[in-house]
């Protein structure tokens, strides 16, 4: 029997692992087998979800605090990951913000604060993980986390910098994969559609948007803690070696009509 998602004594970089999806996804690498970096900037939050998760997967997982935003914080995170490991296999781009506004009431600071987080976040941890550990070991998975509004607009909650952000997130994915692909390093985004996190849960839970969903989704019900796991494991997997430049998009058919 072939195990195709065993990750046995690979390192995975999870970022906005502090609560939500990048902690749903670092538990989901964790049940295999692999060791988590749990990085974000609340030092409390982190150590406790490296702890949890030890505890519960027998894995080694540890925390380590870096706002994304800043380029030196970004490479001593990464260095000090790999110096405990001696190798990162995995990366998962996962934390981002979101400014809902109406585009004319959108401040310049926002639109800024949008792109310098969600996109050129996630580029300055690609490109430390890719320097320092993948591309000298000639292996590596990185997993953006775009959104299904990096892959369409939308007219019930307007977020014109979440858009663009997320866009930029979802043709840098390409970008990267086409740069790597011949060094053994695969680069993928997943597209989540509507899931309950600390972000969203205000908006989700409101009536209007209630009532949106069951139109706008064909499944007709918001995503359930767990339902990016397996896309997670498939383009973390050594097994998904040909799949590299890819946007799938996990949003219950949204992007279908």
């Amino acid at each position: 029997m072939k195990d195709y998602f065993d990750l046995k004594g690979q390192v995975a970089i999870v970022t906005g692992c502090s609560t939500g999806l990048g902690v749903q996804m670092a538990e989901a690498l964790a049940n295999q087998g692999c060791n988590i970096v749990a990085v974000a900037r609340r030092q409390n939050l982190i150590d406790e979800v490296a702890a949890k998760i030890k505890a519960e997967y027998g894995v080694e997982a540890i925390g380590i605090p870096c706002d994304i935003t800043d380029t030196a914080k970004v490479e001593e995170m990464v260095k000090t990951a790999y110096d405990k490991f001696g190798r990162i296999d995995i990366l998962i781009n996962n934390a981002g913000t979101g400014a809902v506004a109406p585009a004319i009431d959108i401040t310049d600071e926002q639109f800024y604060n949008e792109l310098n987080i969600d996109l050129f976040g996630s580029f300055r941890v690609a490109r430390a993980v890719a320097k320092i550990a993948m591309l000298p070991a000639g292996y590596g998975r990185i997993i953006n986390i775009a959104s299904m509004y990096g892959l369409v607009g939308n007219k019930a909650a307007t977020c014109a910098p979440y858009h663009a952000a997320k866009g930029g997130v979802v043709n840098m994915t390409r970008a990267l994969a086409a740069e790597w692909a011949n060094k053994g390093i695969t680069v993928n985004s997943i597209c989540p559609g509507y899931f309950w996190t600390p972000l969203t849960a205000e908006t989700l839970d409101s009536e209007y948007f209630q009532d949106y969903m069951k139109t706008a989704v064909p499944v007709e019900r918001y995503g359930k803690e767990g339902e990016l796991d397996t896309c997670t494991l498939f383009l973390a997997s050594p097994n998904s070696a040909y799949v590299t430049g890819q946007n799938i998009a996990v949003d219950g058919g949204y992007t279908a009509i």
